[in-house]
């Protein structure tokens, strides 16, 4: 089809071109109808005067597709400066049935379960469409700050013989009749990859079989993933994180027009344990709740006019087994979170490199190794100190556009109860 898009039509005053796409509005007035077309770039105000074409028009509801030849004029009052008029309609796809919710208002009105049930329909409209045009650009800025900083992208399994994060639930399913089950994360990939690139990424859908119905818990996400070795410590994984952040950013902000906060060259950072300090909890809570995330996320606004602030020091025993220990204090890990807005939207550390300590882990943990054979393997032909992070993709999009629920900027979300569409 020889169309052009609505954002090149002030290119062609005066010249008869081809739009197509869906009928966002009709507006029948006395004298004349409009009709408003949206394609993938925008809107296109049609002038309809002819009886015979009006009549075409008044029979068509909202969502039909439609292919219109007409002539491009300037009006100043028009979308993009500039409208159709004499048009020929051509009918590709009608609408037969009535919408469950109208899309060409500001806001969708119907309720997220409304819009989850006719996902199809509801991802047309304008709010819902930006959200995924940002985790699209937020992605594509992922993997080039990535490839700016010497790593190289990777795909790994996500059908795999054994648990990633030790004591989390999994998806059991069946392989060939033997168990199998769908990767938590990459996290064992990615590690032993290092050993072939050092440095690694990986953009990519995860599973979590936690029966959490929150607004922040989905049971599939999108995880980006990365890994580097020859790290000191946590601190090298935490400056190529900052980096990437920066460029994420930034590609958002020209790719989908949308406002990002700054991020500064060095993020503030505080330990887990003057965190604790900081909200008020006591000495020895073992992890942070959502409330204690959210005041840490006020305090590094007012104290250093940072959105984002590094958690560093987390105590092991809420941290993987894979988890290097900080020297100096053996309870705590050199892992992190990274907040934002007073949301955990990253995991990160140091992890383990030699294949003794894996074994230790492992028994301290009541682990068998069995499972983990594949994985240790890796291990035992050398591995340079590494670390790395996973960024939730649906989580760093919904704080970034003041979303309530990472369900309103997922395209299908899979959640405890939602398996469809």
């Amino acid at each position: 089809m020889q169309r052009i898009l609505s954002t090149q039509l002030a290119t062609h005053v005066g010249r008869t071109v081809t739009i197509a796409g869906w009928i966002h509005r009709r507006r029948l007035l006395k004298s004349v109808a409009f009709l408003i077309v949206r394609d993938a770039e925008g809107l296109s105000q049609v002038v309809v005067t002819e009886p015979a074409t009006r009549a075409l028009l008044e029979e068509l509801t909202e969502e039909s597709v439609v292919q219109v030849e007409a002539t491009v004029s300037a009006n100043a009052q028009a979308p993009g400066g500039v409208e159709l008029t004499g048009p020929a309609i051509r009918v590709l796809s009608a609408v037969r049935v009535p919408l469950p919710f109208e899309l060409h208002r500001p806001a969708l009105s119907a309720s997220l379960p409304t819009q989850l049930a006719h996902a199809g329909l509801a991802l047309r409209h304008p709010v819902r469409r930006q959200a995924l045009k940002v985790a699209a650009a937020a992605t594509t800025g992922f993997r080039a700050a990535l490839t700016e900083q010497r790593f190289v992208e990777i795909q790994t399994p996500k059908i795999v013989g054994s648990s990633t994060e030790s004591g989390a639930n999994v998806f059991r399913l069946d392989y060939f009749g033997r168990p199998a089950y769908l990767a938590q994360s990459p996290q064992f990939y990615k590690q032993l990859m290092v050993g072939v690139f050092e440095r690694v990424f990986e953009a990519g859908p995860v599973f979590r079989a936690e029966p959490s119905d929150t607004v922040r818990h989905l049971a599939q996400y999108t995880s980006l993933d990365a890994e580097m070795g020859f790290v000191t410590d946590h601190r090298d994984v935490m400056a190529a994180l900052t980096r990437t952040l920066s460029v994420m950013m930034a590609t958002v902000a020209e790719s989908a027009g949308t406002a990002v906060p700054k991020v500064l060259a060095e993020i503030p950072a505080v330990h887990f344990t003057e965190a604790l300090r900081i909200v008020g909890a006591p000495a020895d809570e073992p992890d942070l709740a959502p409330a204690h995330e959210r005041a840490l996320g006020e305090w590094a606004l007012r104290e250093h006019d940072s959105e984002f602030l590094y958690v560093t020091g987390y105590p092991m025993r809420k941290r993987p087994f894979y988890t290097h220990p900080d020297p100096a204090l053996p309870a705590y890990s050199n892992g992190f979170d990274l907040l934002f807005r007073g949301l955990e939207i990253v995991t990160g550390g140091q992890r383990l490199h030699r294949y003794e300590d894996y074994v230790a882990a492992l028994q301290r943990a009541g682990e068998p190794l069995e499972p983990y054979e594949g994985y240790l393997d890796g291990f035992r032909y050398g591995m340079p100190p590494h670390g790395g992070w996973a960024i939730g993709l649906e989580r760093l999009v919904a704080r970034l556009l003041g979303a309530a629920n990472v369900r309103e900027v997922t395209a299908f979300p899979r959640d405890l109860n939602r398996l469809t569409p």
